[in-house]
């Protein structure tokens, strides 16, 4: 795999504050990837850093191999900050074509509606009259317009409604089928769970998980298999498995807890139990997202 983002033992401090810690790790082609963490963990320190803006303490950022400053890196990366600025008494159209003016490569106006949705006569309105969803789409525009390999998004779908965020995230998802690079922060557990590859949670300015969120909640939280049955079941059978940690009855369901659900699944139906109504559950970010700074605050 190609490297496109290599953070190496990255470290920012402001005045004797540390906002980043030694943070070290790598991105690859076409990953989408979620950097998370409560607010002052580091995410929004490093990803300046990342592109540039800020200068590390200590360490060292490279983007395709690159210096973040350089031209050559600025023309293949894409940006949307969560507060988007636009220029004043300029039509939507005239700035897109104006950022189009800035690269070699540029998407033409055709494909950047069809990714974005932006509607004809957004497109002719003047940046000052837009409300706050139709900037969202503009700076999304505008972050697509170099035709970048790189995308950065801060909070990307704050103030998006259901369609705009639903539309939004189909088009990641289309441009990391290309082989772009998707990296971005959310407070949406949900939306990282769903959508990236990888998260990278950040907890006073130090990288306290780096995984696929699947694995982040196996690890940290309880997963179970819950059915409805009108026969006894001896729970011995289900707790002499190493997968299996406890065996419950509530609300008329039988409760497996395990760290193995296909395991489970695989035992009802070897046994040939009768059972109805199968439920998996697999546990929760939010829950694992807890658990992993909780336990940073006990330690330290």
């Amino acid at each position: 795999m190609e490297s496109i983002v290599e953070i190496k033992k990255l470290t920012k401090k402001f005045k004797k504050e540390k906002a980043v810690d030694n943070a070290s790790f790598s991105i690859q082609k076409g990953e989408i990837v979620a950097i998370l963490g409560p607010n002052g963990a580091g995410k929004t320190t490093t990803m300046s850093m990342m592109l540039g803006l800020l200068h590390p303490t200590e360490g060292e950022t490279l983007l395709f191999g690159m210096d973040p400053r350089e031209r050559a890196v600025r023309e293949k990366i894409g940006v949307m900050l969560q507060e988007v600025s636009l220029m004043d008494t300029i039509k939507v159209r005239e700035i897109i074509q104006l950022f189009r003016s800035y690269y070699p490569n540029p998407l033409s106006m055709e494909e950047l509606i069809r990714l974005t949705g932006l509607k004809k006569e957004e497109l002719n309105k003047r940046t000052e009259k837009l409300s706050g969803g139709q900037k969202r789409r503009v700076g999304f525009a505008l972050a697509l317009v170099g035709n970048p390999d790189l995308l950065f998004f801060d909070e990307p779908t704050v103030g998006m409604d259901i369609t705009a965020r639903k539309l939004f995230w189909d088009t990641i998802n289309e441009l990391a089928a290309k082989g772009k690079t998707i990296i971005f922060s959310t407070h949406y557990l949900q939306e990282a769970d769903d959508i990236s590859d990888r998260i990278i949670l950040f907890h006073e300015g130090r990288v306290i998980a780096d995984a696929e969120p699947d694995l982040i909640k196996k690890q940290l939280t309880k997963q179970s298999v819950s059915f409805i049955t009108e026969h006894s079941i001896s729970e011995k059978m289900f707790l002499q498995e190493a997968f299996v940690t406890d065996v419950f009855k509530k609300d008329e369901r039988v409760h497996v807890i395990t760290d193995d659900t296909d395991a489970v699944l695989q035992t009802i139906f070897t046994s040939n139990l009768d059972v109805s109504d199968i439920r998996v559950e697999k546990g929760r970010l939010d829950d694992a997202f807890s658990q992993l700074v909780d336990t940073e605050k006990d330690v330290s």
